[in-house]
């Protein structure tokens, strides 16, 4: 077999492991190691040391350590520990950490439940009322935690029974709640961006800006989606009664929404804003933004000790994840890279004789099958770098395929049979609501998703005129 032969096997290798269901991050690097030590091989460069004492006729423990130094003198390892080094001091991944540790602070402040109900009340009169407050209160949460299954989980544990109380459709209460807890992964300040960003070296503040009216899109469409449906379908979202929403004067809504909105839409705003507007580096916001979560937290007096435990303990699991998936990967797609693996694939695609609406059609696709079986994590470290070279070639901008990607990406945990929101949803809810109603109500929303991402195929400008406007 050829060199990109075998890359193209070590890569059929790592995806039969993946359906396998071994560790991804583990995975990556064992199969680097190894398919680099034949990559790198150099017999006259591993083991010169070894050759000389045997030729000088040293015995013993001399000689056999002299064979372990030559064996483990591979330039595969040299590479893997400078990988290693670069993802731990890529300034970048830094704001990962301080991002998660905001979102899992907030998620502990409860200021979840009087953001819903204040939203709920402020748009009583609007059809599908307590819906569109879900949505909404699901977008903010998520934007500010980038955790979907966090989302899905609280929301789920607190609105999906206040919905089915009020005599909504078990399945459209249910699509709601899933829909919305994925859009943190768009909107801005999003952890998956800045995974995207460290993958393929693109500006993660133009990225930010990007994002943002794409992802105001897509909450704009579900929003409209579920005002039409209560108005055609009134069953599916019954309108309030009085003794349900009450009698509330003005000054006392507007004092609950100064109490619950107000807080969590500051925080938001001034985070996106100081990075957006050049005040504050990612990891400077993301720092100021953890400080105000425990702020935040603090005023709402739910700040404990075990509730900070947790929120440290949880943000340094996840972290610990994405950075060994990167030093996986990295590790990977060198070797990958080295024996010709991208160059073969490169080669493949550019025969297909696509052009660049195709090639982008093309990319999507294989992007929302990978959504099946992996994360979004795995899918931008992993796979996203295979298309990137491709990217000049096809005259595609990193950005704009960033964005299309992050759009797709919402599918991942919406689509069956491994639509995870779904299955987060599940295991909180009550016994009456089976997981098929939950993918029913889904499938509306996959729709909005692509038209989403054919209304950006078509006009683009909506990606790139906030970037273009703030940084030329």
């Amino acid at each position: 077999m050829s060199d990109p032969q075998i890359g193209i096997l070590m890569l059929g290798i790592f995806i039969l492991f993946i359906f396998l269901g071994f560790p991804i991050a583990f995975t990556l690097m064992a199969l680097g190691i190894g398919f680099g030590y034949y990559a790198y091989f150099n017999a006259d460069r591993m083991w010169i040391g070894y050759e000389r004492l045997v030729e000088q006729g040293a015995e013993g423990f001399e000689v056999w350590l002299a064979y372990l130094n030559g064996f483990l003198n591979s330039r595969i390892f040299d590479l893997f520990v400078n990988q290693t080094y670069s993802v731990m001091a890529n300034e970048v991944l830094t704001a990962v950490p301080l991002f998660l540790f905001m979102g899992y602070i907030v998620e502990r402040s409860n200021i979840v439940e009087r953001l819903f109900s204040t939203l709920y009340i402020a748009a009583r009169r609007v059809p599908g009322a307590m819906a569109v407050a879900a949505l909404i209160t699901c977008t903010l949460f998520a934007t500010a935690t980038g955790i979907v299954g966090a989302v899905v989980t609280l929301m789920g544990l607190l609105a999906l029974p206040a919905m089915l109380n009020a005599r909504y459709n078990q399945s459209f209460a249910s699509g709601v709640i899933c829909a919305g807890g994925t859009l943190g992964i768009l909107i801005p300040p999003s952890i998956m961006l800045i995974v995207y960003a460290a993958a393929s070296g693109t500006s993660i503040v133009r990225l930010y800006a990007g994002a943002l009216f794409p992802g105001l899109l897509l909450a704009g469409l579900y929003v409209t989606y579920i005002v039409v449906r209560s108005i055609l379908q009134p069953s599916a979202a019954p309108k309030p009664t009085n003794e349900e929403v009450g009698d509330l004067s003005f000054g006392r809504l507007m004092w609950m929404m100064i109490t619950s909105f107000v807080p969590l839409a500051v925080l938001i705003m001034a985070v996106l804003g100081s990075i957006l507007f050049g005040l504050a580096t990612p990891t400077e916001a993301a720092s100021a933004g953890a400080l105000g979560g425990l702020a935040l937290s603090a005023l709402y007096r739910a700040l404990t000790w075990d509730k900070l435990r947790e929120s440290v303990y949880l943000t340094l699991k996840t972290t610990a994840m994405v950075c060994w998936l990167f030093v996986g990967s990295w590790t990977f797609s060198s070797v990958f890279s080295y024996l010709g693996g991208e160059h073969l694939i490169t080669e493949f695609v550019v025969g297909l004789d696509l052009n660049t609406i195709t090639f982008l059609i093309l990319a999507q696709l294989i992007i929302f099958l990978l959504g099946w079986p992996l994360e979004w994590s795995e899918i931008i470290i992993i796979f996203v770098p295979i298309f990137l070279p491709l990217l000049d070639i096809f005259g595609v901008d990193p950005l704009f395929f960033g964005i299309l990607v992050a759009l797709n990406l919402q599918t991942s945990f919406l689509t069956p049979p491994m639509a995870m929101s779904a299955y987060y949803l599940k295991g909180i809810a009550p016994p009456s609501v089976q997981l098929i109603e939950i993918f029913k109500g889904c499938m509306p929303f996959l729709l909005f998703v692509v038209v989403a991402m054919v209304v950006l195929y078509v006009f683009p400008q909506i990606v790139f005129w906030l970037p273009d406007t703030i940084y030329g």
